[in-house]
């Protein structure tokens, strides 16, 4: 019994309390972003084939099971993508390109050097390694890998065709928008 109040204190006093883990990832029940605490909205594990890539993390000021609602919100709001293998870059890179095809082929002509752009900042990742995906208004979309951030891409537009790859109408994976959208 004295280990678990000893463990119970530990993290009271380390300040981080984990709300969830999903694929061996603990992930925090808030993190803090832009000057805002920002709540765990949702999270699931992204597959490719038998594979599992990686655990998808949606953070934002107001949490809401509505897709839409989310992509279209002003509000900041985070993706996190913990690493569950290794990926090379330009296979990242190509699998939010294929998202922003199926959700926002229409304003692909205007967001194609902002896509460019981004497949420049995003490297190699290892297991354990994070992406992380951040837009807030008025500042755009502040794209870090590993806790660096790699560069920031301005336009809401494509902070909603971005967040529109895992939550618009043809997401990357159906039972990974029902899980970000807390289903």
């Amino acid at each position: 019994m004295k280990k678990v109040v000893s463990l119970a204190a530990l993290v009271l006093v380390s300040g981080v309390l984990f709300a969830l883990e999903v694929g061996g990832v603990k992930l925090p029940d808030t993190v803090a972003v832009e000057g805002k605490t920002l709540k765990l909205n949702g999270a699931g594990i992204r597959k490719k084939a038998i594979f599992k890539v990686y655990v998808a993390a949606l953070y934002v000021e107001t949490p809401s099971k509505d897709a839409a609602s989310l992509v279209s919100s002003t509000q900041v709001k985070s993706m996190r993508l913990h690493m569950l293998r290794d990926v090379e870059g330009p296979k990242i890179s190509g699998a939010i390109v294929e998202g922003f095809e199926n959700n926002s082929k229409d304003a692909l002509p205007q967001l194609k050097a902002r896509l460019d752009q981004l497949a420049k900042m995003i490297p190699d990742v290892k297991q354990g390694d994070e992406i992380d995906l951040t837009w807030a208004p008025d500042k755009g979309t502040r794209v870090a890998v590993r806790g660096t951030t790699t560069g920031t891409i301005e336009g809401r537009d494509f902070a909603d065709a971005l967040f529109s790859v895992w939550l618009g109408p043809n997401p990357v994976q159906g039972d990974l928008k029902q899980a970000l959208t807390g289903g």
